[in-house]
Formats: structure tokens, sequence, C-alpha cells
């Protein structure tokens, strides 16, 4: 269960980083394990940051601060609730000015591991606050969940959750008593046009939630796959793939890949997508505090060669750039709409001993070229701006993004319409939009 998005035009993300990995090590103070003296203590959770960010962050200098003078000083206090400790945390934190490396409480660390995984325990729907009557409504029910296997459709207003009232409920609250343990019961009494007032009562199951949606579209006489990409979730790479192995079924002519506003997510699963796209080429590089490198290439695993257009914008962060920065470099496909975020640093998330956790820069990276994009972005291959008019219009009509009313959807479809490659048929054989992939 999910709540459904404001408007499209979604802030940039500071997660992107690899798996997540329970790390709890304690060091040792006086020659004795910490964990002696700092064991079921706020201190204890103090002590794990301190360790794991002198152990991993990007900056061996710490922006040059004195990193065990900084450690001392966390320990010599005493804090007599977790509430002290993570403000303790977070001053010490702040030393390093990088808004990416955080401490996360509890429950923002599980709302991270819930976005990040991709899934959720609910019963399967969007949700939106009806503006009329301000109740909870329907946006959508999501594919394979308890509420299509109920019955539950878009438009039905859920007047109470398990007898109370939703009248005058926020979206958060809403969404917090859906959830709940896996197998557990819940009884929501919905309202719908033409059948009235009714109850439903169904179990809470694991959600895979859709970060992927696509559709055919026939734009003039070119068939074009459009496929919206909303971040980058343990689930995406699975859900690309059959995005487009369905659109190429259905024998479209070319692609519309739709990042703006994608805040980023996880990088092994940016490096999976870009497979799908080229079968020789870099992908992107990144670069540790040790100065080492690793490198991601394209694997020959590409499930199509048809032309291809990118949509960006300022919000399309971190992860989408390294997928944008991989097809550009590659000559794989024209990227169109505005300057994007410019995020080149990757985060590895750790789950610590009281249920908390914490995101660390732990690397730079750079796009094929060797581009480094902090604080500039990628520059589109073709620039459509939108108006303030334009860009409230989109908002308040998410109907009308991808589609011609989209201007910058318009663009992408004029500009494969212009391409000799996209007017020859359905060749699979057909080479890329712009060049052939680089050999790497």
């Amino acid at each position: 269960m999910t709540q459904s998005r404001p408007n499209f035009f979604l802030s940039p993300g500071i997660l992107l980083g690899g798996a997540f990995a329970a790390t709890a090590l304690l060091s040792t103070v006086g020659g004795r394990s910490a964990g002696a003296t700092l064991e079921n203590s706020p201190k204890a959770v103090v002590d794990e940051v301190w360790q794991i960010v002198n152990r991993e962050y990007v900056d061996g200098t710490f922006n040059q601060n004195d990193w065990q003078h900084v450690r001392k000083d966390l320990l010599s206090k005493t804090y007599s609730s977790r509430e002290q400790a993570y403000t303790a945390i977070r001053e010490a934190l702040e030393k390093l000015q990088d808004p990416y490396t955080r401490f996360l409480d509890p429950k923002k660390y599980q709302a991270l591991t819930n976005q990040t995984s991709g899934e959720l325990s609910g019963i399967g729907i969007r949700m939106e606050i009806d503006d009329s009557s301000q109740i909870v409504k329907v946006v959508e029910p999501i594919e394979n969940s308890p509420a299509i296997q109920s019955g539950i459709k878009a438009g039905d207003k859920i007047l109470a959750i398990d007898g109370q009232s939703t009248l005058g409920m926020s979206l958060d609250k809403a969404s917090a008593l859906i959830r709940g343990e896996v197998g557990t019961p819940i009884t929501l009494k919905l309202s719908r046009e033409g059948k009235g007032v009714f109850e439903v009562t169904l179990k809470r199951a694991q959600i895979e939630l859709p970060t992927v949606r696509y559709s055919l579209k026939q734009e003039g006489k070119m068939r074009v796959g459009y496929i919206h990409l909303e971040e980058f979730s343990s689930h995406a790479a699975s859900q690309m793939s059959q995005a487009i192995k369905s659109l190429t079924n259905q024998k479209v002519d070319a692609f519309v890949l739709d990042l703006r506003g994608n805040p980023g997510g996880l990088l092994y699963a940016s490096v999976e997508i870009a497979q799908m796209w080229f079968d020789r080429g870099a992908i992107v590089r990144t670069v540790d505090r040790q100065g080492s490198n690793e490198e991601f290439k394209a694997n020959r695993s590409a499930l199509t060669k048809l032309p291809l257009a990118v949509l960006v914008d300022k919000n399309s962060a971190s992860a989408s750039e390294i997928l944008t920065g991989a097809l550009k470099d590659n000559g794989r496909a024209t990227v169109i709409g505005t300057q994007t975020f410019g995020k080149a640093l990757v985060q590895s998330v750790h789950s610590l001993s009281d249920g908390s956790g914490l995101a660390v820069t732990v690397a730079h990276y750079y796009t094929p070229n060797g581009t480094d994009i902090s604080h500039k972005g990628i520059s589109p291959d073709v620039v459509v701006e939108l108006t303030a008019e334009q860009r409230q219009q989109l908002a308040a009509n998410s109907e009308l993004i991808g589609t011609p009313a989209d201007p910058q959807y318009a663009k992408a479809i004029a500009t494969l319409a212009n391409s000799r490659l996209a007017q020859t048929g359905n060749s699979q054989n057909a080479p890329n939009l712009i060049v052939p992939a680089v050999s790497r």
C-alpha cells in the first residue's frame, strides 16, 4: 500500500547504494571491548556510527576534521536517552558537511528500507484525499494484491478503517492503519457510486510496489513504448525487463523512457537496467576513499536495439543520472528535457543495533566518458523547458503526462519520428538511434 504522489515533480533523492549491510562492530576503549561498557547504552549507537564513518567515509580527511577527537568528545558525554544520543550523532555528522551522510531514526530507517526494497506490508492500494469530501479515496489497486482480489476499485471512497472514520484523516494516518503484520485481517467500509456503502474484510500481505509503468501509444504512424520509471528499487530491474519485453511483443517502433522526477535508488538496479538497453560499453565507474576503481559494463544482455528517447528534469537524480549518463555517453539514446540534479555520490546504508540506520557516502561516480556531474548534472541533447503554466497543468492533470499535451514527451516523439531508424518498422537488428554503442 502506498500513497499517491501529489504531483509529478518529486524532490531529488539522497540514496544511491547497494545492499543493506548490518554493521554493529564496536571499537576498543583502553584495550578492552567498547561493548563491555557501552552495551545496551545509547552510547553504543553513537560509537557504531563513528566506527562506520571512520571506516567507510569517502573523504579521508573527514572535511578537515580530527575524527579521533570527534569520537573522544562523543564518548565523553553521558546520554540519558536515545534522543540525546541521536542529537549528538547528527551534530557530529554535520561536521562533514555532506547532506547525503545522515542518521536515520528507527522510523525513518524503516521507511527507507521499505522504499528501496520496493515492498510494503498492506493490502495494495494507492490513495489520495478526495477534495470534495475530505475522505480517503482509492486511486488504484495494485496488481496481484489483496485489494484487487477483494474487488476494490479505483474511485472507491474509504469511509472507515477497522471502524475508525477517515473523515479529515491524513494519508499518513490512513497508511499507518492499513499497514500491519502480514496475514492479519483488516476491514474497510467503502462507498462506491452505483453500489452505495459496503464493507470488505481482507488479509494484509507483502506487496511488491510497482515502480515501472508502461503503455503502448500510437503516435501517428509510429507505435511507441512509453515507460515511466519512478525509482530504482530492488524490483525495478525485473519490472523494467517485463515492460521492455511486453512492449516489444506488441511490435513497437521506438521507446520513450521517462525518468523525470525519479530521485534515484539502488546502484545495482541502475546498472541492471542500463544493461537492458545496450550490449557493449561502460555504464559507470565508482571511486572510493582509497582511490580504488570499480567499473560496471554492459554484458551483451540488451533486450532491444530500437530507437530510444529519455526524458529528464532537474529532479532526475542519482541512479537516474547513472542510467542517463550511460545511455547518452554510449550514443544509445537522445536525452530530452532539462538539466538533471547533479548527484555523483554513492551511499551505503547500514542498520544499527537499536533499529536505527546510517547512510554514509562511500564513493564518487563518473559517467562512461569520465564526466563528474557533481552539482552540474547531465545536459540534455535537446533542451525543452516547461513554462510555469505547463508545469502547473501537468501537476494538476497527471493523465496528461506522456501525451502530446506534455511538451517534453511531444518533443521526444518528434525526435523519434524524424529519425530515419524510427521509420524503418520493427527491426530488432537496427542500430542505435544516434550512433552505435561505444565498444570498451
